[in-house]
């Protein structure tokens, strides 16, 4: 018998946990392939309350989760008839009749085994359990009982319930289920009494094969009798059936009036439901109202705030002073004062507070305030601009005296401006139109100032009966133009890049922590416009600076031009030093930021360049020299280039102009240099190269392979131009050092030339041996490493 679904110990296990609360214990758990009946409400079960032993046949099928929950259940005590099914030529599918469900009006539950093995096995564990607990066995109809004896005989060991199976359309009927009941796998059908008279009737029935008839007549007697008794059965449960229609009759009518109960309950109960609603959304909308009035009460207090002036700044705005003393007072004031502009004004005010008639009054007032305090400080700064130039006109140790030359110093000037800087700041971001008449104020006072000092330089320079050695103290009025332009620009807040390169400071050279005036154009202020940080050129900006620069420094040119043409006439090689402190300035300066700077100090430039043109045309002197001997022209050239080199090393590190002359002399030399290797490298292997030459020049008419067939390029030329050139390679390469040591005059030179002129050959040389080995691969030629050791033994 093949492996029965009743052994399935999963199934069995998870038929106890279904059942687990019922405290009854499963005898057999077995899976069916298709189950019929009746899945509506189950009956009533009543639990027994005394120990009496009950057996009942539970259907269980899966939920979604895949675990195991009762479906229906059955009291095998109502059990009454098993019908094996006879269209199902299989013989699997069964019917179990209970008379409790005989008059109603629902198909007898029915189920179809897999195989007859697990039908015999199931049919003969309920006909035990009937017999054994109910002393009766339920009619049996459609099957042999002989021949399931028989089965049950042969497959005693398969019988005992311990198995559990599912069902393939997720039901389970579970096997009849007891309490505190045992089953062996001993019982049987029958006892052995009984086996042995139906072995011996089995034994005459064959032997009586023509009594056939009677035993017939015999059966259809006994099963009339049988129906009879079955209908008088059924006549007697007449009157109990009418008893229960009763009960259900009034069960209904109960039910009839719990329903109108009900409904008038669910009917109160929906007003109650809606009127709670309507209590909710009205308590919702009072506690909004609440919140909005306490947002609206904290916006309002902050908004008062704003609107409120202290005290202390609005007699500060309006008629504090500005001595040194007070200036951080009237600071604050100032950022108070512009904040509060910010404040009221869109977007950091609400837009809905912006047209509120309180506002609009405190904005009035607070512009009053404005307009009163820039009128004040630019009406102040005026006058100390002033007032602090004629202090510094009128004390004559500014200035250099009779035998005593003495650099303009402006660093008591910045100090002191350095105290107003802040306010300058504020004042444009008040208000940027009263900057235009400062700022001319501040250029008209200092330009007198500055001429002032540069007349005084000057004169005391030419007097002089010695002129210092160190040019750039001539040219300290130059120092002056710079640190003035820079200063101004960021005192007096034009929206411009820096004047100078980052990490320079305005005389052009880098800046290092031990220099005093490092940080003179440092005002020790930041940006208080957002504007002022934007890399982008303000182009108005830009116009007006260099404007008040000319302004600032007109009339101080003529000063300089004096200068310049007394250093020329005591020291005409002093143009190189003077050129170069003018054109280091230039490079310090911005283009556009320093406009009219550049233009004062690019005069000044053009002025010395023309003394000093005398000591450029020098080049141009040595190249018409070299002009009147072709055949030395390049060793003179070369030798001359070279001196001018050593020569002027020191000083062009020193001077920055020179540079550019110290790089032409060093391209011309190494030019001269390329020109006289080339004559000499040819002049010994002019025939090699010369080959290599018109190879070089086939190459780009026809193939390589081709150009060993072309005239005078034949591998016969080839080995010709090889024998005559290569030949006795060491006397070429000594007679090559030879002529290059026998033309120099500078002894000095001729290691560097030398290694020059063998690095050149060894090029040529690689050049030539690829050129072979492409168009004549199968002829030998020295490599360049056999050519290179030929040359390092000189």
């Amino acid at each position: 018998m093949a492996k029965s679904s009743a052994d399935d110990q999963e199934l069995r296990r998870a038929c106890e946990v279904a059942i687990e609360d019922t405290k009854q214990n499963v005898i057999l758990s077995i899976r069916v392939a298709k189950s019929r009946g009746v899945w509506g409400k189950a009956g009533k079960l009543v639990k027994p309350k005394t120990e009496k032993t009950k057996a009942v046949l539970r259907v269980l099928k899966y939920s979604n989760g895949g675990v195991l929950e009762p479906a229906k259940i059955y009291k095998l005590k109502h059990l009454s008839k098993v019908e094996v099914n006879s269209n199902d030529p299989s013989g699997c599918t069964f019917t179990l009749g209970f008379d409790n469900l005989r008059n109603q009006a629902v198909a007898p539950p029915q189920w179809t085994m897999r195989n007859i093995d697990d039908r015999n096995r199931l049919l003969l564990c309920i006909l035990n359990v009937g017999k054994d607990m109910l002393g009766r066995l339920p009619k049996v109809v459609g099957i042999d009982v002989v021949e399931m004896a028989l089965w049950a005989k042969e497959n005693t060991s398969a019988t005992a319930i311990t198995t559990q199976v599912n069902l393939d359309d997720g039901y389970v009927p579970t096997t009849v289920t007891e309490r505190d009941l045992k089953v062996t796998v001993e019982r049987e059908l029958v006892s052995q009494a009984e086996e042995e008279d139906m072995e011996a009737l089995l034994g005459t029935y064959f032997m009586g094969i023509g009594e056939a008839g009677a035993f017939s007549e015999r059966l259809k007697r006994e099963l009339q009798a049988l129906e009879a008794a079955n209908v008088h059965a059924i006549l007697e449960t007449e009157p109990l059936v009418e008893e229960v229609l009763i009960g259900l009759d009034n069960a209904l009518s109960c039910v009839d009036d719990m329903d109108e109960w009900l409904g008038i309950f669910n009917v109160k109960l929906r007003h109650m439901r809606e009127d709670i609603e309507s209590i909710e959304t009205r308590n919702n909308k009072l506690e909004m109202q609440s919140v909005n009035n306490k947002a609206l009460i904290e916006e309002l207090e902050k908004l008062l705030e704003r609107l409120r002036v202290p005290a202390e700044y609005a007699s500060c705005l309006t008629g504090g002073s500005f001595d040194e003393a007070n200036m951080i007072k009237n600071i604050e004031a100032c950022e108070w004062l512009s904040g509060a502009l910010r404040c009221v004004e869109v977007p950091t005010l609400e837009p809905s507070f912006a047209n509120m008639r309180a506002v609009r009054e405190k904005k009035a007032e607070l512009q009053k305030l404005k307009s009163t305090f820039v009128r004040r400080a630019s009406e102040f700064l005026r006058n100390y601009f002033a007032s602090l130039v004629d202090f510094m006109i009128g004390d004559k140790s500014y200035f250099s005296q009779r035998g005593q030359l003495k650099r303009p110093d402006h660093a008591d000037l910045r100090y002191k401006c350095r105290t107003y800087a802040r306010l300058l700041q504020h004042l444009k971001s008040l208000d940027k139109n009263c900057l235009g008449p400062l700022r001319k104020a501040y250029c008209s006072s200092l330009n007198l100032l500055l001429r002032r000092e540069a007349r005084e330089f000057a004169n005391e320079l030419r007097a002089s009966t010695k002129a210092s050695r160190n040019p750039t103290v001539w040219l300290d009025p130059n120092a002056n133009v710079g640190q003035a332009s820079s200063f101004f620009a960021h005192f007096m807040c034009f929206e411009v890049p820096a004047l100078n390169p980052p990490g320079t400071l305005p005389n052009g050279n880098k800046s290092t922590p031990n220099v005093d005036d490092a940080d003179d154009d440092d005002l020790g202020i930041m940006d208080i416009d957002d504007n002022d940080s934007k890399s982008g050129k303000n182009s108005l900006e830009l116009a007006a600076l260099n404007e008040c620069l000319q302004e600032l420094l007109d009339g101080i040119q003529e000063d300089f031009y004096a200068v310049v043409d007394w250093a020329y006439k005591i020291d005409p090689l002093r143009c190189i030093s003077m050129h170069g402190t003018t054109e280091r300035y230039l490079s310090g300066q911005k283009a556009d930021a320093a406009g009219f700077v550049r233009l004062l100090l690019g005069d000044l430039e053009s002025r010395i360049s023309m003394q000093f043109s005398r000591v450029s045309i020098m080049f141009v002197t040595l190249e018409k020299i070299a002009q009147t001997d072709q055949r030395y022209a390049d060793v003179f050239l070369l030798e001359n280039y070279a001196a001018f080199q050593n020569s002027l090393y020191d000083l062009a590190n020193v001077v920055p102009t020179l540079a550019k002359f110290y790089h032409q002399a060093s391209e011309s030399y190494e030019q001269a240099c390329t020109r006289h290797i080339s004559m000499i490298i040819y002049y010994q292997f002019e025939r090699l190269f010369q080959f290599a030459r018109k190879i070089e020049d086939l190459m780009y008419t026809i193939t390589p392979e081709e150009i060993a067939f072309q005239m005078g390029l034949t591998k016969t030329d080839l080995r010709k131009v090889l024998k005559a050139s290569l030949s006795g390679v060491e006397k070429s390469v000594q007679a090559m050092y030879k002529k290059l040591q026998k033309n120099l005059t500078s002894e000095e030179l001729l290691p560097s030339l030398w290694d020059k002129c063998k690095k050149e050959f060894l090029d040529k040389y690689e050049s030539f041996a690829q050129l072979v080995a492409k168009v004549y691969p199968s002829e030998n030629v020295p490599s360049a490493a056999e050519m290179k050791e030929h040359l390092a033994a000189f």
